[in-house]
């Protein structure tokens, strides 16, 4: 079913041209002589350049994208309830209208480029609220939310220097490719390309099969869809209503200049984005929040060579980056290889991957000798100055005051954050975004992770406990968690872990010298004990 429709141009008035003048003859019938008069000279008319009569294009930019809405089918109670929502949230559309002012007109454009209704330009609304460094517990990525494989999947590189995901540019057009795409799959119907957009193609074909084995409709409505996607849909009809006519919820919309605000500089290689920023004459953070694919001090040696800037500063930039050699775009530092270093160590200790340092100084294989020197590039100021790095940003959500006691812990060697949140009585998600993470992301033995520890959830088993040790004069409040034992586990292995003895092990469950995967063992840790190893 197809849920759009297409607005129709109006015709323009054509200029009023005056008849062409009857030309006036005798009335004698005579072949040979017949008297013409002079023709009158034709009056000259006035006729309208095709510039003044075309339609001036509306100054404000939340007009040009209500000239193109073409999503219909939005009479149903969930879509007014998201409506009522946004009437009563003023405050929130500000700080949205904000935050999309530097990238919205170029969203527009690549939209109206493809003929698409102009709603999609409106999707980071509701996908991240046009924060451009939002990061979902789904490890979705930026203002379209990508997470790491369907990125892949439309061409959006993520390496230790960049995440396409966050590229303002290279994310609308992966975005829009990828809703291309489900429009086509799902025959034209947008509502139910924006719910695969959610919660992926799979998952709303076989909702569909279904419907269709009972013998029920199959538009987006009557769809047995996830729950967070029979909000999602609403959610984008409802924003639209809200931009459509925003005086009718009692709301107002910040004006947004319909008029180019950004542009791409090439760079043409590696720069230092602090040097990139005093080039440009702008504040280290505003090019990051213009360009937050970038996740270190650098951009990536590998490309994009690109930086997005306000369109009055580029030919400034463009200047002074003739009068900056690309040998001169970074810094750089010679270090000579101390015994026991690796290429990893030493990559961490200058914050740049093995990858560069390996490319910089033509090091095929990992081993490096003694003595040697390697060239290193670095940045050119401290790494506190670029404060909207990845790892600057995980500093200041770090270090962000909460309830409970703050506690550190030093990943080790097989953790997970499942077991992390459990032995602190803490929720996984809750521990993630404490640290700036999702609750699957991967963890580096050595990382740091803050904890906030209140009182402990009901998950951990049962809260703290009196119990008592080998050592009888040993007594503590210890926390009891359960623990399901996994492949290649040991007493050893799980005593260390957890900083208790084999024999407490042993004692607690009733263990013999042998365990089994799956089986489940009872535990009581120390949660200051486990959090003291920084």
């Amino acid at each position: 079913m197809l849920t759009g429709c297409v607005l129709q141009q109006q015709a323009r008035p054509e200029a009023e041209i005056p008849a062409e003048p009857q030309i006036a003859t005798s009335n004698a019938p005579t072949p040979l002589q017949v008297a013409v008069s002079e023709p009158a000279p034709e009056p000259e008319v006035e006729v309208e350049s095709a510039e003044s009569t075309a339609p001036l294009p509306p100054a404000d930019l939340w007009e040009r994208i209500r000239g193109g809405m073409q999503l219909t089918d939005r009479d149903h109670a969930v879509v007014e309830q998201e409506r009522s929502w946004f009437a009563r949230h003023q405050n929130y559309l500000d700080r949205v209208a904000d935050r999309a002012e530097p990238y919205l007109h170029l969203i527009v454009e690549a939209v109206e480029e493809r003929g698409l209704p102009t709603e999609l330009a409106l999707l980071p609304v509701v996908e991240s609220a046009f924060q451009p460094f939002a990061y979902s517990h789904g490890r979705a990525a930026g203002l379209w939310q990508f997470i790491p494989g369907t990125g892949r999947r439309y061409g959006l590189r993520q390496s230790w220097w960049y995440d396409g995901r966050r590229d303002v540019v290279e994310s609308t057009r992966a975005a829009l490719d990828y809703l291309e795409y489900l429009h086509g799959l799902f025959d034209g119907d947008w509502l139910l390309a924006l719910a695969a957009y959610n919660s992926g193609e799979g998952t709303v074909q076989r909702a569909i099969r279904n419907n269709r084995k009972r013998g029920r409709p199959t538009d987006f409505w009557h769809l047995a869809l996830p729950r967070e996607t029979r909000g999602y849909v609403p959610r984008l009809l409802a924003v639209s209503d809200v931009v459509a006519n925003p005086g009718s919820f009692g709301l107002t919309l910040k004006p947004i200049a319909n008029e180019p605000r950004m542009t791409l500089v090439a760079t043409g290689s590696q720069i230092d984005l602090s040097l990139a920023a005093e080039l440009a004459e702008l504040k280290v953070d505003d090019l990051y929040r213009y360009n937050p694919g970038f996740n270190r001090w650098a951009t990536d040696p590998d490309g994009p060579h690109q930086l997005l800037i306000p369109l009055e500063k580029a030919p400034l930039l463009q200047a002074r980056l003739a009068e900056h050699p690309p040998e001169k775009r970074v810094s750089w530092n010679r270090h000579t290889i101390r015994s026991g270093e690796s290429l990893g160590l030493i990559a961490e200790r200058y914050r740049t991957s093995v990858a560069l340092v390996k490319k910089v100084n033509g090091i095929r294989g990992n081993l490096i000798r003694a003595g040697d020197t390697l060239l290193i590039p670095v940045a050119r100021t401290e790494l506190a100055d670029y404060t909207l790095s990845a790892d600057q940003r995980r500093v200041a959500t770090q270090e962000k005051s909460r309830k409970g006691k703050r506690l550190e812990y030093t990943v080790k060697r097989g953790d997970t954050l499942w077991d992390i949140a459990r032995l602190h009585g803490v929720g996984v998600r809750e521990l993630a975004s404490w640290n700036s993470m999702a609750p699957r992301d991967t963890l580096r033995p050595g990382r740091k992770l803050v904890i906030w520890s209140g009182k402990p959830t009901t998950a951990a088993a049962g809260g703290l406990t009196p119990v008592s040790f080998s050592h009888p004069h040993e007594k503590s409040l210890r926390q009891r968690i359960a623990y399901t034992v996994r492949q290649g586990d040991s007493l050893a292995r799980i005593s260390q872990r957890f900083r208790v003895s084999v024999d407490d092990l042993k004692q607690w469950n009733k263990l013999g010298k042998h365990i089994h995967p799956g089986q489940r063992l009872t535990l009581y840790v120390d949660v200051t004990s486990q959090s003291g190893n920084i």
